[in-house]
């Protein structure tokens, strides 16, 4: 089962996040500000960090600065939510390391997508560099090309 942090000081969002999660199959651990939320993503290895901008204590770019760029939680997958929509505030937010970034109100669905993608795509296998890919490749479905 995966596990999944979630970041938030709005008790009714908080709540409305973790059952959103939950109903998934995901186990849901939650923090209040942003300092409980920095120490609990170091102690409880998280396979994801979901996290609102505004929080009491570190903001949500500060914390999401701060994972990035620790040894033990610098490829930590982040989902960043808030209500600050503005395209300055979504770029600061991937500028600092988030992986997504959503605009509240949110569904469940919507939620639920995000969290996949980040999950899917964080999940893929990195290729070292300059690893021969070419064994990869021939399992490949392909057709050839007449030309």
């Amino acid at each position: 089962m995966r596990k999944i942090l979630v970041i938030e000081d709005d008790p009714s969002a908080l709540k409305f996040t973790a059952y959103a999660l939950e109903q998934e199959g995901y186990q849901v651990l939650t923090a209040a500000n942003g300092v409980e939320g920095l120490k609990m993503a170091q102690e409880e290895n998280p396979d994801l960090v979901v996290l609102d901008v505004l929080l009491p204590g570190m903001d949500g770019f500060e914390l999401c600065h701060r994972l990035r760029n620790a040894d033990a939680t610098a490829k930590l997958p982040i989902l960043m939510l808030s209500v600050k929509a503005k395209t300055s505030d979504r770029s600061t937010g991937l500028k600092v390391g988030a992986d997504e970034f959503l605009s509240k109100p949110i569904g469940p669905d919507e939620l639920v997508a995000g969290v996949g993608r980040v999950l899917e795509h964080k999940g893929a296998v990195p290729m070292e560099e300059g690893e021969d890919v070419s064994e990869y490749l021939k399992f490949w479905p392909h057709e050839e090309r007449k030309g």
